[in-house]
């Protein structure tokens, strides 16, 4: 995962102070972070971007960057260490995991997710993906959404 940003020094510093992230590697333009070791999922290049512009979400963009805290008393934590340093939202319920948003000095949207309770909660692990599952909050608008969707054969 790459994340291109103006002022790469900031984003690296916010990345390391608040979230642990390590400098694991650098090169021209480019600075390798990582947390809790280099293995896939771990690592993120922080690119420099010069005078680019603001992205603007769109098709092949990607509208955040997420990861996993273990509990919710650990993103508590987290959130209350954020605060004065981002913007966070408070929690959000996403029905399969919790969420806090907020963006780096950069201005890349991140979310920490916990965890659990997972996505098994509501239904078993082999039927996963089978079926349409909305949020409470959604159901209401179920024949709308499912009436844009294509047909999905598994």
């Amino acid at each position: 995962m790459s994340l291109e940003v103006r002022e790469p020094r900031r984003t690296v510093e916010f990345m390391r102070d608040m979230l642990g992230f390590e400098v694991v590697n650098e090169m021209e333009g480019r600075i390798r972070v990582a947390v809790n070791g280099d293995g896939p999922g771990k690592v993120m290049d922080i690119v420099h971007a010069g005078d680019s512009g603001w992205a603007k979400n769109g098709l092949g963009t990607v509208h955040h960057v997420a990861m996993a805290i273990g509990t919710e008393d650990e993103q508590l934590k987290l959130r209350n260490e954020l605060v004065g340093h981002a913007q966070v939202t408070p929690v959000r319920d996403r029905q399969y995991f919790q969420s806090i948003y907020f963006r780096e000095p950069g201005g890349v949207l991140f979310e920490v997710a916990t965890v659990a309770p997972g996505f098994p909660v509501d239904e078993p692990v082999a039927e996963l993906g089978r079926g349409l599952k909305l949020p409470p909050w959604e159901e209401p608008n179920r024949t709308e959404i499912e009436a844009q969707l294509p047909n999905v054969r598994y």
